[in-house]
């Protein structure tokens, strides 16, 4: 996979610069995130039905803190 290729989108949230943030890149399978701060690391991937259930549960507050 050619991660220069890839269309990474930074939070809204991230301000500014983006430099403390993470990005996140569809591809062919799903979705791949990294941190702004090292992107010479590889990213993490993830099914696309697994980010699926991820934004679900951001959306549904399960990450809230009290």
């Amino acid at each position: 996979m050619d991660l220069d290729r890839l269309d990474w989108r930074t939070s809204s949230f991230s301000g500014e610069n983006g430099a403390s943030c993470v990005e996140v890149a569809p591809t062919s399978t799903g979705v791949a995130v990294r941190d702004t701060k090292d992107r010479a690391r590889p990213p993490h991937l993830h099914s696309a039905g697994a980010w699926r259930t991820f934004i679900t549960a951001v959306r549904n507050g399960e990450f809230d803190r009290p």
